[in-house]
């Protein structure tokens, strides 16, 4: 009987080199850096700083936070109990941030907060192509300003990530949800409008009917967007001030040059929002389209325990989901670093030295690798061959009594005699191995 333990359904492990498993591809350690570093770049430039909340918290902040009724809450939690307290590891970054802000009392060091981060969350859905049960999300929070200006600079922050890598084809969603009396308006003549048609509605929909209505304007069954078309539309019952607000987002996206479609019908998964919400989409990503997403959320530090609303706005989005569109558009990613050198030792006194002069190059900056398990010759090139390095520094008896080494040029073959002192300037010089 085999012991062999695998990884849980619905998540992957992350490898030097890139896989596939169950049709998705995963690219390699090497590539996940490289984009985490791309957006950390675009990050700086917008002058936002990074923000590390813990991977599970308490399960009232979240429910409090995104919402009782919605199916994150209600179907796709991993929670779980230690003594008195109830957790849940986070299915999304928003609420944990908010909770950060306030505890931390952030907005007493003055100004407008802006704040982001990278990290894994946690959904028990279905996993199917470019969706996992743990997944990583990167994303931006403004705190601190009503101004729709923050709105347009979310947006414009978003939409710059996705430029830094080239993601095109892209089309921008945006709608507005009004304030907090306007949601209650809208659910009612939505609700109105849809009863007449309930035996219509597939089950998941009728659910939604009653508890939670605005969640059908998401629905991707064929028969229940022809229903739609006909419904009432929320820039319809909004407030003046959001109309106002609104207004004013989007000439601040024309004067940046930012192209976006209105959908009256965007509403976003998450109870938490008001006034703008948006979507960025692009095709052929799997199951849905959507990239990236998010809103204005002035409500939630209310929800999550503070005495005045704060007004917030930010964007979410999924690394797996940006990978997916990297691969779709055959973007070349980085690979596993390949070894500067490589050492080839012949001998128990030979292998000594060459541990110790490995490990003086690479304090001197160099990327060196060396065999661990004593094999021949033949075996040491086999691997300094395998791994890439460009060069091989070859030590054995005769090279230790001449304090010289043998460095071979592994795409050429040819080879030069190089003094022990002398070998860290060689292969640190111009034309020679490059520092990583």
């Amino acid at each position: 009987m085999s012991n062999t333990f695998r990884n849980i359904t619905g998540t992957f492990d992350i490898l030097p080199a890139p896989y596939s498993v169950g049709g998705s591809q995963v690219a390699g350690s090497a590539a996940w850096q490289f984009v985490e570093a791309t957006i950390r770049v675009v990050m700086g430039r917008f002058n936002v700083q990074e923000i590390r909340t813990p991977i599970f918290e308490q399960t009232e902040l979240i429910a409090r936070g995104v919402g009782q009724l919605t199916d994150i809450v209600s179907k796709e939690m991993f929670a779980f109990e230690r003594g008195d307290t109830n957790y849940v590891l986070r299915p999304e970054v928003t609420a944990p941030v908010m909770r950060a802000y306030l505890q931390h009392h952030l907005d007493q060091q003055g100004g407008v907060q802006k704040l982001y981060y990278i990290g894994p969350c946690f959904r028990a859905e279905r996993p199917q192509k470019g969706r996992f049960r743990q997944f990583h999300q990167f994303g931006c929070e403004v705190i601190g300003t009503p101004d729709a200006r923050a709105d347009a600079e979310v947006i414009a922050l978003m939409m710059a990530v996705y430029e830094a890598f080239g993601v095109n084809e892209t089309t921008l969603r945006l709608n507005t949800l009004g304030d907090e009396a306007s949601r209650p308006r809208y659910k009612a003549a939505l609700q109105a409008y849809l009863s007449p048609y309930e035996a219509r509605l597939s089950e998941t929909s009728r659910e939604r009917l009653s508890t939670n209505p605005l969640r059908i304007l998401d629905t991707k069954n064929a028969d229940e967007q022809d229903l739609l078309q006909g419904a009432p539309v929320l820039v319809d019952y909004i407030d003046a001030e959001s109309r106002a607000h609104y207004e004013e987002l989007k000439g601040l996206l024309g004067d940046l040059g930012v192209a976006f479609v209105e959908d009256p019908f965007l509403v976003r998964g998450l109870d938490y929002y008001t006034r703008t919400a948006f979507e960025l989409e692009r095709p052929n990503l799997g199951a849905q389209s959507a990239l990236a997403g998010g809103g204005r959320y002035d409500l939630l530090a209310v929800e999550v325990g503070s005495k005045r609303p704060v007004p917030a706005v930010g964007f979410a989005a999924g690394l797996e989901r940006l990978f997916l569109a990297l691969f779709e558009q055959g973007t070349a990613l980085p690979e596993a670093p390949k070894p500067q050198v490589f050492f080839v030792a012949l001998g128990d006194e030979a292998a000594r030295w060459v541990f110790s002069k490995a490990q003086a190059l690479r304090h001197a900056g160099l990327r060196v690798g060396l065999d661990l398990n004593g094999r021949s010759m033949k075996a040491q090139m086999r691997e300094a061959n395998r791994q890439g390095a460009p060069f091989t520094v070859i030590v054995g008896k005769d090279e230790l009594a001449a304090e010289k080494a043998q460095v071979k040029t592994m795409e050429t073959g040819d080879q030069v005699e190089v003094g022990f002192n002398d070998l860290t300037a060689y292969l640190d010089s111009e034309g020679n191995a490059t520092r990583p």
